[in-house]
């Protein structure tokens, strides 16, 4: 599908001709060009505000720059730390590009049997606080989350938001989800879960829904694929790192345990590493 131009004022704003373009510029560098009026959006009130821009959230600033941008001035849907304009996944634009990012998904172990022992007013309960734990701690490390599905949630490191060292985000974040729901040497989790985490290319961008225009933000690709596997073979307590987010969190520890996992879907077995919540 060939890439479509950008509109004039736009190619005039992002410094590129095409939609593709704008999005691999977003993906990579962040909004480089909302960041030239933090010093004016600092001064008005209130926090919490847009890490990036930081155009304020709350009280009379918020107000007015509702009325100046109007929805790019809310929090991203997808990363609540940013307002929408500076995500710029604009759903003006349905498109995307390939990219390096790493990947993370987690899951409750066992929800099945867990559903089967409480009623469905207390499952979804425990259901939630997993969902909001997880979240808080993805949304700290400026992870965009991607999907909440049954008992589990995918999140995407993308480097133009977490930053070069998106791989060690996310593993410190896997280590993190490991803590906030109660795992450890000693102690029983108040939900068992198993992370997985894979770097590599993916096709990051905004699907087009029946109606023609941008309906979803995501990532596609068999990288994609390997993530959720990964954490589908994470055991309780787990985090299962493949080899290409060891290498490129720069991990130290050259004694971490290593698994061969034969992943659904691949001919070859996978080398992995695994960690464990300390």
């Amino acid at each position: 599908m060939p890439d479509k131009p950008l509109p004039e004022k736009f190619q005039r704003l992002y410094d590129v001709k095409t939609i593709d373009e704008m999005w691999f510029k977003l993906l990579t560098e962040g909004n480089v060009r909302s960041r030239k009026y933090r010093p004016i959006f600092s001064r008005l009130p209130t926090n919490p505000r847009c890490v990036n821009c930081h155009k304020p959230f709350a009280g009379i600033g918020s107000v007015l720059m509702n009325l100046i941008y109007g929805k790019w001035a809310l929090k991203s849907d997808k990363n609540p730390r940013y307002c929408a304009g500076c995500h710029g996944f604009t759903y003006n634009f349905p498109g995307g590009a390939e990219i390096e990012l790493t990947m993370l998904f987690v899951d409750v172990r066992g929800s099945t049997t867990i559903a089967e022992t409480m009623d469905t007013l207390e499952f979804s309960r425990l259901m939630n606080r997993f969902y909001e734990a997880a979240i808080n701690v993805l949304v700290r490390a400026d992870a965009f989350i991607d999907k909440l599905v049954g008992d589990e949630v995918t999140a995407l490191f993308i480097p133009g938001y977490a930053g070069k060292d998106h791989a060690r985000k996310a593993v410190e974040s896997g280590q993190s989800l490991l803590r906030v729901t109660g795992h450890g040497p000693s102690k029983e989790p108040w939900v068992p879960v198993g992370v997985g985490i894979h770097t590599g290319i993916a096709w990051v961008g905004s699907i087009v829904g029946a109606s023609g225009e941008a309906a979803d933000f995501t990532a596609l690709g068999d990288n994609v694929n390997i993530a959720a596997r990964l954490a589908s073979s994470a055991r309780t307590g787990e985090v299962i790192l493949s080899e290409s987010t060891y290498q490129a969190a720069h991990i130290k520890d050259s004694n971490m345990e290593q698994r061969q996992l034969d992943l659904k879907g691949k001919s070859k077995v996978v080398g992995v590493r695994v960690m464990r919540a300390t």
